[in-house]
């Protein structure tokens, strides 16, 4: 089996096929063409656009189908969309079933274009097993800067081979950012173990920041489990709120692209038992901030969840 095969198995099936035929001959609509010579790339979130950016420098045009506040476990490719992936030189998603119903689309267009899941150059061995997601590993590896520098490779070889004439540079702008990344993975781990160690418990409505936990030295409690696919129930908010009031947690957190009743509840309940948790404020879980913000780039996003969460629980 290919590897964008063994990627996408088990991806939930969507109601948007009939539109993969129309996307596949171009039909309807348009867009700004390419400036000449350049490689016309789509990505699915704007956390890989933000690296594929870095990367291509000039020599790409690069546009996300997902913006700012969007939640891609949810996300169902529109008609523009589909249009979108089937004009691209390339097409680059997250893989590990973070874009669940995208899962047709993407086998279709793998027939015709490279499409490639960025995070497959990431080791195996270094995925979590959430034990109730058995057979689907968490997606979120951005949240682990060490891991997400593993992202770097597939986009700089596939710009490399659309683009040879361009491959140094692609290759020399990959050297930057992983650099650039290295220092901010072992920032991260300075600021938070400013934090006091029993206050190391980040609370947030889905399970996106296990790697972060794994990686940076906290407990990680998500209401939801990794996917926002699955519903919360009393349970695991009356779970949450346990542990909230038997470790006096100080703060839970919001997220941009997940909606905030979850967290309110276990507010209102810890309240209603003699404790008071402040929402320690929004962090930037599964998309970017807007653009032109300083948390619209990967890197700006991690410091300002960084330094969001160290303030909070301090």
């Amino acid at each position: 089996m290919s590897k964008l095969g063994f990627a996408i198995t088990k991806l939930l099936p969507i109601t948007l096929v009939s539109l993969v035929g129309c996307g596949l001959v171009g039909c309807g609509g348009e867009r700004p063409a390419a400036e000449p010579g350049t490689v016309h790339v789509v990505t699915t979130t704007g956390i890989i656009a933000d690296v594929a950016r870095r990367i291509a420098g000039p020599h790409a045009q690069v546009e996300a189908l997902m913006g700012p506040g969007v939640d891609p476990h949810l996300y169902k490719a529109s008609e523009s969309d589909v249009r979108r992936l089937s004009e691209a030189d390339l097409v680059l998603y997250n893989g590990l079933h973070l874009e669940g119903k995208m899962g047709d689309i993407l086998e279709k267009m793998s027939v015709r274009r490279p499409v490639i899941a960025v995070s497959e150059d990431i080791p195996e061995d270094l995925l979590r097993q959430p034990p109730e997601f058995k057979g689907q590993p968490d997606p979120h590896v951005w949240f682990d800067v060490s891991m997400w520098v593993e992202t770097l490779g597939p986009i700089q070889r596939e710009l490399s081979k659309l683009d040879p004439a361009h491959a140094s540079e692609f290759q020399a702008n990959a050297a930057a950012l992983e650099k650039e990344l290295n220092e901010l993975d072992a920032r991260v781990e300075e600021q938070i173990a400013t934090s006091p160690e029993s206050q190391r418990i980040l609370v947030t409505a889905h399970d996106a920041f296990g790697y972060f936990g794994r990686r940076y030295g906290m407990q990680v409690v998500g209401i939801q489990g990794i996917s926002t696919l699955s519903e919360a129930g009393l349970a695991d908010v009356d779970r949450v709120v346990d542990l909230v009031v038997e470790r006096k947690v100080k703060a839970v957190f919001i997220e941009s692209s997940v909606p905030r009743r979850s967290i309110e509840a276990v507010q209102a309940a810890v309240r209603s038992r003699g404790h008071e948790a402040a929402i320690g404020g929004q962090l930037y879980s599964d998309s970017l901030g807007a653009a032109g913000s300083p948390e619209g780039t990967y890197p700006g996003m991690v410091r300002a969840n960084v330094s969001t969460i160290v303030k909070a629980l301090k």
